[in-house]
């Protein structure tokens, strides 16, 4: 009888333990590059204008995680992995939400929007390929104000892989910089990407150096770097329909302006699979 009673016993603590240990987990987290905004399928919350074939979840068909979740949302910074990010309709609850201890693999795409891309991009959008109105708004008595936003945001993607370390400490993190918006040399595509032609090679060295804090800030914490920069030089907004992953100012492809399209997705989701598998 009592032989039973305890062999029932350690049956049943090996249930719970096996109940205790959750499924591994994959997260995906970021902002609009991550979200894919106007890529069909949007999911909600539809203000985070998060596509169903954005680069995580088409990484996941073929990793096939027990657990899955992408908070990703467009619009989002540093700040929104710890705090609600208020979109309409919404809210998206704070994305370190989705990590867990059990959590095995993390995306990081991140800072864009703390260096203010939407409104540089606006700003230096021209209606004249002459002149360098970017340059004139951005660098002032010798200060580049964007070097400036940039070197700020370093200490916040820092406190970001510094967050994801504490409560996924197991999980492998990559960090995805963003893809090349304009062409890696010459003076642009004006005015299918209407930056005056002076002002591209400034634009494209403002990116280079906002990828190089991510590489930097990635080396610092023990996270792999999934370089799409480099291997999107010649997919950039200038080059034709079909072979570039980032779409110019008026799209041609579903996909928001001066955004990843479906091409670029599918790309950057098997950077992804290789870098976690590498």
């Amino acid at each position: 009888m009592r032989v039973r009673v305890f062999a029932a016993a350690v049956a049943a603590v090996l249930v719970l333990a096996g109940a205790a240990q959750a499924a591994p987990r994959f997260t995906a987290l970021g902002d609009s590059y991550a979200a894919g905004p106007l890529i069909p399928v949007q999911l909600p919350p539809f203000g985070c204008l998060k596509s169903s074939s954005n680069y995580a979840h088409l990484a996941q068909l073929t990793f096939n995680y027990p657990e899955f979740a992408d908070p990703t949302c467009s619009g989002a910074k540093t700040g929104d992995m710890t705090q609600t990010q208020n979109v309409t309709p919404g809210p998206n609850p704070p994305q370190f939400d989705s990590l867990s201890p059990d959590t095995a693999l993390v995306t990081l795409q991140i800072g864009g929007n703390d260096i203010g891309f939407s409104s540089i991009a606006q700003d230096c959008l021209s209606a004249s390929p002459s002149g360098h109105p970017c340059q004139d708004k951005y660098v002032v008595d010798g200060q580049d104000e964007i070097s400036r936003r940039i070197a700020e945001t370093a200490p916040k993607v820092d406190a970001v892989l510094d967050g994801i370390r504490a409560r996924s400490p197991q999980a492998k993190v990559l960090v995805v910089n963003y893809s090349a918006i304009l062409p890696h040399t010459g003076k642009g595509c004006w005015p299918q990407m209407p930056v005056a032609r002076d002002d591209v090679p400034y634009m494209r060295a403002k990116q280079e150096e906002l990828n190089a804090m991510l590489a930097d800030q990635a080396a610092a914490n023990g996270a792999t770097l999934v370089d799409v920069y480099a291997a999107s030089r010649g997919h950039d907004a200038c080059a034709l329909p079909g072979v570039r992953w980032v779409e110019p100012v008026v799209p041609v492809n579903a996909a928001a302006p001066l955004h990843p399209n479906l091409l670029g997705m599918q790309a950057m989701s098997t950077m992804v699979v290789a870098a976690a598998r590498g």
